[in-house]
Formats: C-alpha cells, structure tokens, sequence
C-alpha cells in the first residue's frame, strides 16, 4: 500500500500535493522550505491516523478544533523538537488548511487561533573585522594544493565581500567575471534575483584562483570545482572552515554562513543603512535584516562593559 494512504485518503493527499506545489510555483518558496513543510505536513497528518484510529480524510481536516493543533504541537515537542521548529510547522499548516479553505474544503480559523510557541532570541554571531580577514586569505588555508587554498579563499571571499550565501557563491560561473564586472547578479532563495556590488579584492581573488585551477572552466559551466573537477559541493567549505577553526582558535559559531552575517553586521557598524543591507542580502522582509540591530547594540555594550570606567 502506498506509504500516504496510511495517513490519509486519496482526495486529501491529492489536495495535499496541489498545496506543496503551489508553494514551490506559485509563491516560489525555496527548495527547502517545500521539503519542510511536506515533512511537518505529513508528521501532522501521521499524528491524526493515531488520534483518529484511521487515516484521516478531508472531513476530519474540516472539523479540526484547536485543541487537535495543540495536541500535535505537545506530542512534537515531547519528540524533542524546539520552538523554532514548532513554529514552522504551524505555520505550514495554516498555509494547508488556507488552501483547503479557499476551496470550501476546510475551515483555518482553528489554527489562527492556536498561538504560535515563543521564539527564543537569537542573534547573528558575526566574526570580528580581523578574523573576517584572517580567514579569506590564502595563507591561512590548510590545503596541501596552492589552488585549493586559493579555492577555499576565493569562496569564503564572496561570502564575505559581497554577503552571498555558500549555494551562490557556488553557483557562479566564469561568465559572470567576464569583462570588467562591477557587480554580480544573483539568483538566490525563493528565486528572487538581487545585484550585488562586486568589489576589488573579490575580483582580484577570483581572477587568481582561474590562474591556477587545473581544469578548463567554460563561460556557462560552474567556476568552482572539486578536487576532481566536479562542481564544489558546500560540504567541502564547510569541512575546511571546521579545521581553520581548530587552526585559527576561532569559536563554533565561525561558519561559512557566518561570513554573510560578518558583511551585514560590518556594513551596519560602518553607517549602512537596513533598506541597502536587506537589498544587498536578498530578505524579503526588512524584520529579518533588523536582527543585525541587535548584533551591532550588543557590540557597543560589551565595549562599552569593558572599556567604560563605570561599568
């Protein structure tokens, strides 16, 4: 029997399917957040075939109560996963139930009044300026090859001269450095396309590591490539940011990703602006750029803690 039927009829994972490809061609949520919400989607729907003592169908989505919500959210939780994780998942199932109820087929107002659990607060964790730079230089790579440290730079470069995220950066190809660029157009999350200001250094690297990489790298064809000519795979970044870690005495939080929150929060403490910074990133949504407000205040505190006479 197929695995979707033992947690709900054909009718309701049809409608199922229609949702989750809406969300990826119609509002153009990225890969990964489809991925998410067809999981929690079918956790939920997993959870009703135990509380109904069937698989659920489209009437039983109709009369869902709160209470049903609320159950799903605890019996989650007691799984282990964390607010943030419950959050997304409820939020997945008011997008669900919105689609089912612009066809008649359900009513969202039970989930709407179901709270959201409480996010806790987290900030970005950036590098300071100087380990920023220590780390996109070629000296400090680990790699026995002089092109795959130049490699290893060169990305960890854009991450952090132009605030691009790994699976950017490692979409690039050769023909978006043709000429004398100015600026690199990057198709990123959810599909939106962003111009993002090419800087000097940036350029300088990538025209060095082109110099010494072994392999024929077509205009069209990906620029970064593995050790044995394949396209980069983030892992490998990832990987050798972990030991430049050990190497450097730089703490967890020191990720390729982090790069991206180091330009932000650099660019803010150095008088961007938030609009330039949310464009410069690609957020959809100025909230989420806020978040480096904090990044910067809690900065100026603790200097201000260490330096201050009457702190």
């Amino acid at each position: 029997m197929n695995a979707l039927l033992v947690i709900g009829n054909s009718e309701l994972m049809t409608e199922r399917q229609r949702w989750l490809d809406s969300l990826a061609q119609e509002r153009r949520l990225s890969g990964k957040t489809v991925e998410a919400y067809e999981r929690d989607s079918r956790q939920f729907l997993t959870f009703l075939t135990g509380h109904l003592a069937g698989p659920a169908k489209l009437s039983d989505i109709h009369a869902l109560r709160p209470g049903d919500l609320r159950g799903f959210l605890a019996a989650r939780r007691r799984d282990g996963a964390g607010a943030r994780t419950l959050g997304r998942g409820l939020a997945g199932l008011r997008s669900f139930l919105r689609h089912l109820e612009k066809k008649g087929l359900a009513n969202a107002a039970g989930a709407s009044a179901v709270r959201s659990p409480k996010q806790p607060k987290s900030l970005p964790k950036p590098l300071s300026d100087r380990d920023a730079l220590t780390v996109v230089t070629t000296e400090a790579q680990l790699a026995d090859e002089p092109w795959i440290a130049t490699r290893n730079a060169t990305v960890l470069t854009l991450l952090y001269g132009c605030g691009l995220r790994i699976s950017e950066a490692l979409d690039l190809t050769p023909g978006d450095f043709d000429g004398t660029p100015t600026a690199l157009r990057i198709n990123g999350k959810g599909g939106k396309t962003r111009i993002v200001p090419l800087i000097a250094p940036a350029i300088d690297a990538v025209r060095a590591y082109v110099k010494l990489c072994p392999y024929s790298l077509a205009a069209d064809e990906p620029l970064f490539r593995g050790a044995r000519g394949g396209k980069l795979q983030p892992a490998i970044i990832q990987r050798d940011m972990q030991k430049l870690r050990g190497a450097l005495g730089l703490p967890d939080t020191a990720t390729p990703h982090a790069l991206r929150h180091s330009f932000a929060t650099h660019l803010l403490a150095g008088g961007g602006d938030l609009r330039t910074i949310q464009e410069l990133l690609g957020h959809a949504s100025l909230s989420t750029t806020q978040v480096y407000t904090g990044v910067d205040s809690a900065r100026l505190l603790e200097i201000y803690d260490r330096a201050h006479p009457r702190a």
